[in-house]
């Protein structure tokens, strides 16, 4: 980017927060003796003339009593507030009622719509996420908010669909915002929406072309332990730039010359899965972090948050070249579609890009592996000690048998190891942990561990059941004072961005402190 872009693109962010802060309400008085006791509901009875529809439907849906009470599961009410219009016009758009007197008869209904309009944490506005609230609504969804910036004023949506046009009226057990519409309880999956939209033609056939709709067409309230899919997808806009008009153009860019769209190494398969993150992903996840997402795909997503844009694949591909007077820059990533993302499904998350996305592998980085990614022994770390791991079943990636398995955190003048932390396991052991995903490449492997004891073990090392380097004697290579060294292993040549097994098994039995595994790229 130029110097004249930067300044134009700093000015218009500089001149967006001002418009922001100016425009967004300030939390509104309400007249009334005792502020202490005035609940949510004190405020809707305060103006039935207004509120009397949602009144009578949170009435039937038994909501009256959290609405009049104290949160006891958390920090107050949040209540996205349709008035008697807004109610009036969505029972006028939907065919299931005739009348609003129609729609009080439906008791499940008056429960899930007057549930749905209130979030369990107390939130005004300048705490609004770009994305999903961290608490769901009482009907076990989530909303989600949107910001959009005029010309001369600043706004949030809720679920993109409905503009709050009163924000941050308090009360003794929350805030109450003013919406210009009801809220539609979500109803679909991510497949579900996109066949009801025909603006996502090109991708939605590409998706029943691949077999893979399951991927994105499930309810998560309906199975246990599902993990929701967060996914990208460029408009037929955007096809439609790149002289894409249908899907036989797409697998004509795409797949040429692989017509077995369902096999997991077709071309075209990758593509659309490399479109689905695992997990549920609101925009305001990705702001200052610079990290890679798994996909259904064999390699990950590359989003960098930290700057002015939140940039996909930044540098992998030229898009456009844009020239001014002597100045030339480049557009070389994929973005946000802003205004139109932060879709909620019952099954995940929808965002929308302004370019096609091609499968791209990140550039190999160096990992180093220390057990932080188990929760247990980062407790432990908080506490410091000695401690004896006797539950195995508390563990996602490590395992061991044999022979006890400890954790130590102890101070920097007790160890050199990094962190001060380090596994110990002594005797004819077999230790395992099961490493995060890497990025396809060739690495160095280098093990962390003591090396400067007459009790430790000679061990090998074996990676997804493949053994690395030789015979490692850990009696020798460190000194008294630093006993906890690296020592290269051996290289390795990652094919697959997946998980990978370290398994550590001694050769001849003894003492074993591990203190990381690393792996480096070889340029």
């Amino acid at each position: 980017m130029t110097t004249k872009n930067k300044i134009q693109s700093f000015l218009m962010v500089l001149t967006c927060i001002c418009i922001f802060h100016a425009c967004v309400p300030e939390p509104v008085e309400i007249t009334f003796e005792d502020q202490e006791d005035f609940t949510i509901f004190d405020f809707l009875k305060q103006d039935t003339l207004k509120y009397s529809s949602f009144i009578r439907i949170a009435e039937k849906g038994s909501l009256k009593n959290s609405l009049s009470s104290y949160n006891p599961y958390g920090d107050g009410y949040t209540l996205f507030l349709p008035d008697n219009d807004a109610i009036e016009k969505f029972v006028e758009s939907d065919s299931r009622f005739s009348s609003l007197e129609d729609l009080l008869s439906d008791l499940v209904f008056c429960q899930a719509f007057s549930r749905y309009h209130v979030v369990n944490m107390s939130v005004p506005s300048n705490e609004f996420p770009f994305g999903a609230f961290s608490e769901p609504t009482l009907s076990g969804d989530f909303l989600t908010v949107s910001f959009f910036i005029e010309e001369d004023s600043a706004y949030y949506k809720i679920n993109n669909l409905s503009r709050v046009i009163k924000a941050n009226i308090e009360v003794s057990n929350g805030y109450v915002h003013e919406i210009q519409s009801a809220l539609t309880p979500v109803t679909k999956s991510t497949y579900q929406w996109l066949a009801q939209n025909p603006d996502f033609s090109v991708f939605s056939d590409a998706i029943k072309l691949t077999g893979l709709a399951p991927l994105i067409d499930f309810n998560l309230k309906e199975i246990e332990n599902k993990e929701a899919v967060t996914v990208f997808i460029e408009p037929d806009s955007i096809y439609y730039k790149r002289n894409i008009k249908s899907i036989d153009d797409l697998v004509a860019l795409i797949s040429p010359d692989d017509n077995d769209y369902t096999s997991e190494s077709n071309p075209l398969n990758l593509f659309v899965a490399y479109h689905f993150l695992k997990g549920r992903f609101f925009i305001d996840y990705f702001v200052d972090a610079n990290t890679l997402y798994s996909t259904y795909s064999d390699v990950p997503l590359s989003v960098n948050g930290i700057g002015l844009d939140i940039k996909m694949n930044q540098g992998k591909q030229i898009f456009d070249t844009i020239v001014v007077n002597s100045d030339t820059s480049y557009i070389d990533f994929v973005k946000f579609i802003y205004d139109e993302s932060n879709v909620i499904s019952q099954s995940g998350a929808i965002h929308f890009i302004d370019q096609i996305m091609r499968r791209e592998i990140p550039s190999p980085t160096l990992r180093s592996f220390e057990f932080f990614d188990e929760p247990a022994l980062n407790d432990y770390r908080q506490k410091g000690g000695v401690f004896l791991l006797e539950d195995e079943g508390q563990f996602n990636r490590l395992s061991w048998s044999g022979a006890d398995l400890f954790f130590a955190k102890l101070s920097d003048l007790e160890t050199n190891a990094w962190n001060n932390d380090y596994l110990e396991i002594n005797g004819d052991f077999e230790l395992s942990y099961t490493i995060p995903e890497i990025i396809q490449g060739n690495y160095d492997v280098i093990l962390g561990a003591d090396y400067f004891n007459d009790k430790n073990a000679l061990i090998e090392v074996f990676i997804d059941g493949k053994k690395i380097g030789g015979v490692i004697d850990l009696t020798r290579g460190g000194s008294a004072s630093n006993p906890f060294k690296g020592v290269k292993l051996g290289q390795i040549d990652i094919k697959r961005y997946s998980e990978h097994e370290v398994v550590i098994r001694p050769l001849i039995p003894g003492r074993f402190l591990w203190d990381y595994i690393r792996f480096e790229p070889i340029k």
